[in-house]
C-alpha cells in the first residue's frame, strides 16, 4: 500500500501481494530431451516448485522419439527416467499446444514465474542451389520422421525404384539414414519403425549409396560409434577412395584422442576393402570427400543426378588446412537425394529474438530482452533452440542441466508475485489437451499394436488419431 502526502490516504496497489511461502511456477515449452532434463533438474534442486511442461504435439519426449533411430532402442532408455519425472504430483505434461498459435509468449509470462523455451530446431538447412526443389530430393530430417512415425512427415513420398542414392552430409544423421536403407529388413522387423516405412524399405531396389562431404576424412561429423555400425552391416560393403586419404595416416599419431581413434578406424577400413572380394550380390556404401553440390540434374522434374564440384585443401598442416572450391566438376548419376545437412529452429512466438547464429539470444540460457518486467516470467532458453543443432542426447543433458541451474539461481533469489500457472492458462485454449494419462493411452494402444507385428511398438501417425484415443 502507498501513503499518499496530499491528503494522507491510504492507496491499495493493483499489484498482487509477493509472498516467501509461494510455490513456484515453472513451464517448459518443449517435451523433449532438453525440456525433460531442465525439470528434472529443477525439480530436485527446489523441491516446492510446480513445472508444467507443454508441447505441440499430443506426445512427449521429441527427438528421442522421432529421431533416435529405431535400431537404436538403448538411447531411447531416457524416457524411463522422463517418464518417471512426469508422474511427480508437481509435474504435468500438456500436449497438443503450439506455442505462438494455440498461446503465446506473453500469455504465459502472466502466469508463470520462470519459463523455459526448449522446443528445438525442426526445420532443415536448405543448399540453396539449382533445382534443389525437384522430385525425390528429400530432407533427411523428413526422411528420419518418415521412419520413426512423425506426424508431420506420414504422407512422405520416397521413390526408392531406383539402384543409386546419395546422401549430402557426413553426420550422424547422414549415417542413420543409410544404415536404415542398407540394413538388413530381418533386422528392421525386429525395431518400432512404422509399417509404412518397413514395407518401402523391403521392396527398396536402392544397392548403392553414395555419403558426399564437402571436406576430408579429418573433418567428418559422425561418431566411431556411428561408423562401427555401418561397417559392420552384413552383405553391404564399404568402399573409400584411396586418394581421399593421400597424408592422412602420416599424421594420425598427432591427432586428439577421439579423432584419432575414428580415423584409425576409417584408415583400417580402407586396407581391409583391397583384399576383401567383390560380391556381386553385396550393397555399397561409398563414402567421398572433397566434394560439393553446385546443381542437381533432372529429368521430368525428378532428380537424376548432381553436379559436383571438386576441392581441394591449402595450408600447411593437414589437419587445419582450408577446403577451397576448384574449377574441376564431375557427375554423380543418382536417382534419389537426401539432403543432410543440418537443421535451424523457427521463430515460433514473435517476440523472440535470434541471434546471427540461428539461436534465440541469450547469455548462459537467460534470454536477452530489450526490455523486461518484474510482473511478467523472466525467460530461458535450453538444448539445440539456444545452443544450435549439434552433439548428441548427452551434450543437450549438459546444457539443460546448467541452465537449469540458472533458473533455480534467479527463483531463490529473486522476489515473485503470485501466480497461477496453467490454471491462468488454459483459459485462452479452446483445443483438446492431451495429459499425461492421455499419452498413457496412446503409449498403450501402440504398444498392444507392435505386439501384433513382433515390435516394441507401432506408432499411431495421425494427430486426430492420438486425440481420440487420448480423450477417449
Amino acid at each position: 500500500m502507498i501513503r499518499t502526502p496530499m491528503n494522507n490516504t491510504i492507496k491499495f496497489t493493483v499489484r498482487q501481494l509477493c509472498t516467501t511461502s509461494y510455490v513456484p511456477r515453472v513451464c517448459v515449452v518443449g517435451a523433449g530431451p532438453a525440456g525433460f532434463y531442465a525439470a528434472m533438474h529443477i525439480a530436485k534442486n527446489i523441491k516446492s516448485i510446480k513445472i508444467d511442461i507443454i508441447e505441440k504435439l499430443p506426445v512427449p519426449f521429441g527427438l528421442v522419439r522421432y529421431g533416435v533411430a529405431p535400431d537404436h532402442p538403448e538411447v531411447k532408455n531416457c524416457i524411463n527416467q522422463f517418464t518417471k519425472l512426469a508422474k511427480q504430483e508437481n509435474i504435468n505434461f500438456y500436449g497438443n499446444i503450439t506455442l505462438g498459435q494455440d498461446i503465446t509468449l506473453e500469455k504465459l509470462r502472466q502466469h508463470y514465474d520462470a519459463i523455459l523455451l526448449t522446443y528445438g530446431a525442426e526445420e532443415d538447412r536448405t543448399l540453396s542451389i539449382e533445382n534443389e526443389t525437384a522430385r525425390n530430393i528429400i530432407a533427411a530430417r523428413n526422411f528420419v520422421g518418415w521412419y520413426n512415425g512423425h506426424p508431420r512427415d506420414r504422407n512422405l513420398q520416397v521413390d526408392l525404384s531406383g539402384s543409386r542414392a546419395a546422401i549430402i552430409g557426413q553426420g550422424n544423421v547422414a549415417l542413420d539414414v543409410a544404415r536404415i536403407l542398407l540394413s538388413p529388413i530381418d533386422q528392421l522387423k525386429k525395431t518400432d519403425i512404422t509399417e509404412i516405412a518397413l514395407q518401402a524399405i523391403s521392396e527398396s531396389k536402392i544397392n548403392e549409396l553414395y555419403l558426399v562431404g564437402r571436406r576430408g576424412p579429418l573433418h567428418v561429423a559422425f561418431t566411431i560409434k556411428e561408423l562401427r555400425e555401418q561397417l559392420k552391416l552384413s552383405n553391404c560393403k564399404t568402399i573409400w577412395r584411396e586418394n581421399d586419404f593421400i597424408g592422412v595416416e602420416e599424421i594420425v599419431n598427432d591427432l586428439q584422442r577421439p579423432r584419432k581413434r575414428l580415423t584409425e578406424l576409417m584408415l583400417k577400413s580402407l586396407k581391409e576393402q583391397k583384399s576383401q572380394a567383390c560380391d556381386s550380390n553385396e550393397k555399397s556404401f561409398r563414402p567421398i570427400f572433397f566434394r560439393s553440390p553446385n546443381k542437381f540434374l533432372v529429368d521430368n522434374a525428378c532428380v537424376n543426378g548432381i553436379e559436383l564440384i571438386c576441392n581441394k585443401l591449402l595450408g600447411d598442416k593437414l589437419e587445419d588446412q582450408k577446403c577451397v572450391a576448384t574449377e574441376d566438376k564431375e557427375i554423380l548419376n543418382c536417382s534419389l537425394v537426401f539432403r543432410s545437412i543440418g537443421y535451424k529452429s523457427i521463430k515460433a512466438d514473435e517476440s523472440l529474438v535470434f541471434n546471427t547464429s540461428g539461436c534465440v539470444r541469450n547469455e548462459n540460457g537467460r534470454i536477452i530482452e530489450d526490455q523486461s518486467s518484474e510482473e511478467l516470467a523472466k525467460l530461458y532458453v535450453a538444448g539445440w533452440l539456444g545452443t544450435g543443432p549439434a552433439g548428441v542426447i548427452i551434450h543437450t543433458m549438459s546444457n539443460a542441466f546448467q541452465v537449469a541451474k540458472n533458473i533455480c539461481s534467479d527463483l531463490q533469489t529473486g522476489t515473485r508475485c503470485r501466480k497461477d500457472g496453467f490454471d491462468g492458462v488454459k483459459k485462452y485454449l479452446n483445443i483438446p489437451i492431451v495429459d499425461w494419462n492421455g499419452w498413457e493411452k496412446i503409449d498403450e494402444y501402440e504398444v498392444n499394436q507392435g505386439k501384433k507385428s513382433g515390435k516394441p511398438r507401432e506408432k499411431v501417425t495421425c494427430i486426430n488419431k492420438m486425440l481420440d484415443i487420448a480423450t477417449k
